[in-house]
């Protein structure tokens, strides 16, 4: 079985344009085709299955060309090496790849770059040691782990409480319009949403991990920083593929990775299209945090970018205050005040909008309290719904869709929720239910807190829980829930006949040496299962939904396949 390097050579070579006399493949000329959206280069790239599927995406129902992913390939070292890079893989002695961006832009090089890093963590204190996926090197099993997923466990939420869901709402473009919060790994689930979701995102608001060392960000390997930075990218690049061309996206940081994830976003969303550093004011600097031997930290930083040059904005103005006020001293005869700008201008209080907002956000308590005992705020980190009203506002209109792929408490959902705008919250760490579930239910009982009076919210509304069908996944927890060496050995029987285990796992040869195995400390064996399984079998594929072995329900499938669009 060929793969997708001897699998793109022998295609390229069958266009006659892109092959040297003594047939070696052009990669200049390539590239060039490819950067001019060259009709014929994109025929041939169609013509095979393992190549349309790994350049080209779906956009209701229209294959997209994934341009720069290609030159990216064709450009690396590993594809169409020189001599000496050739000889240096044969020897075993691998050259490293070239961080230069074709487009001669400055980026960023940093271990594992040209990876995919799953991020599957359900828990915040769990530690987890990650595949690191080669873009080039292993793009099969990029492919498999972001193909679409089968979603399961389906339920509407409104005032009643929950029901059984009998279908999704859909707008006049046939969209689905309902607002959703999936459990799940938000890698998977945000490939998940292309299908139907992509191009048609308005905002995205993010809160990621910080990558502080205890802030639920904490892999073990000796690469925290470089797996930070690729875990963002990998989501960063999707969710720039489900925004609108008018689009926005908002990512909140502190000073740990600020100034990297600028530089990635710069790579991902172009430097171009970078709007604003936003830097919101932190209140309450007194207590431990003013302990520190060093300028007490007394920001945060919020990334604004747009999709494209063309994004929406509503400009908002804030009140004058007091000081304000009082310059405008002149009244007219109709009583109206005003300031005089020059000899023959004045500005009328009456006509004025207020104070455009800048870039520094201070105004907006970072500290939380409690308003009528209605207010959820006993969870470290969690946002003021006044700072995602601001953001909401300014980038969104009414029924917009807004995405928030690390929903945490849910503030972000609440908000939109309570502002009429459509919502899609993924949140792969097990507090999902007690945390932005359940808070979403009390947005909707018309609960007072937050921004609640502000925009006179009386409750209402509804919202769809899913989750991401599990396979090799359940199978991990199962074997961390384990207590005992008896009840991992039960598992290992269970698992021999039926999960996916990884190829280079030999049961017979496991078996054959359980003494030693039974000799490992609880926490060894755990691993060493854990080792065992195929890790790109975690969720069940949309593919595979009506193979038997998994056992997806009918009800699970017409579901799936009415959220997939298959019924359109």
């Amino acid at each position: 079985m060929k793969n997708i390097f001897e699998q793109l050579t022998d295609l390229l070579k069958k266009d006659e344009r892109l092959v040297s006399q003594d047939s070696i493949l052009l990669k200049n000329q390539t590239q060039e085709l490819a950067r001019k959206n060259d009709p014929e280069l994109i025929k041939l790239l169609l013509s095979d299955k393992a190549t349309k599927q790994h350049f080209f995406f779906e956009v209701e129902k229209t294959l997209i060309f994934d341009k720069e992913k290609f030159i990216r390939f064709v450009s690396n070292k590993q594809f169409l090496p020189d001599s000496y890079t050739a000889f240096k893989n044969k020897i075993g002695l691998t050259a490293g790849d070239e961080y230069v961006s074709e487009n001669k832009e400055v980026v960023l090089a940093w271990p594992y770059k040209d990876c995919v890093l799953e991020g599957g963590m359900t828990k915040e204190d769990q530690k987890r040691d990650e595949i690191f996926y080669n873009e080039t090197l292993a793009p099969d099993d990029i492919n498999r782990l972001l193909d679409a997923k089968v979603f399961t466990n389906f339920k509407r939420i409104d005032k009643k409480g929950e029901h059984k869901l009998d279908g999704f709402n859909r707008n006049e473009k046939g969209t689905i319009k309902d607002n959703l919060i999936i459990k799940g790994n938000n890698l998977l689930a945000l490939a998940s949403l292309k299908k139907e979701f992509a191009g048609k995102v308005k905002l995205i608001y993010i809160d990621p991990p910080y990558n502080t060392g205890n802030d639920g960000f904490n892999y073990n390997d000796s690469f925290n920083h470089s797996s930070w930075l690729v875990f963002m990218k990998n989501r960063l690049e999707i969710a720039r593929q489900l925004l609108s061309d008018d689009g926005s996206i908002y990512i909140q940081l502190d000073y740990n990775e600020a100034h990297y994830g600028k530089i990635v976003m710069d790579e991902v969303f172009g430097r171009n299209n970078f709007q604003r550093e936003i830097i919101w004011k932190l209140g309450g600097l007194a207590g431990y945090k003013s302990l520190a031997n060093n300028f007490i930290r007394g920001h945060e930083t919020i990334l604004f970018y747009s999709k494209t040059q063309n994004f929406s904005f509503n400009k908002i103005y804030l009140p004058y205050n007091e000081a304000q006020l009082k310059r405008f001293s002149g009244v007219d005869k109709e009583g109206k005040k005003y300031k005089i700008i020059t000899k023959d201008k004045k500005l009328y209080l009456d006509n004025a909008k207020g104070v455009p907002i800048s870039d520094l956000w201070d105004d907006i308590a970072s500290f939380q309290t409690v308003v009528n005992s209605q207010e959820i705020m006993d969870f470290d980190g969690q946002k003021p719904e006044k700072l995602l009203l601001r953001i909401i506002e300014s980038s969104s209109n009414k029924g917009d869709i807004v995405l928030d792929y690390h929903a945490g408490t849910g503030t972000t959902l609440a908000v939109a929720h309570k502002m009429g705008r459509q919502y899609i919250g993924i949140e792969q760490m097990d507090y999902i239910h007690e945390l932005p579930e359940s808070r979403l239910k009390k947005v909707i009982a018309g609960e007072q807190g937050g921004i609640s009076k502000a925009v006179k919210w009386q409750g209402g509304g509804d919202f769809v829980y899913i989750e991401l069908a599990k396979w090799n996944e359940e199978w991990i927890e199962k074997i961390r829930d384990a207590k005992t060496g008896k009840e991992l050995a039960k598992l290992w029987n269970e698992m021999k006949e039926t999960t996916f285990l990884s190829f280079k796992v030999e049961p017979k040869t496991i078996d054959a040496n359980a003494k030693d195995f039974a000799n490992l400390s609880i926490a060894d064996q755990k691993k060493f299962l854990i080792e065992c399984l195929d890790k790109n079998q975690l969720y069940i594929n949309l593919s595979e939904i009506e193979d038997k072995e998994y056992g997806v329900s009918k009800e699970d499938q017409k579901l799936n396949k009415e959220f997939y669009g298959n019924n359109k």
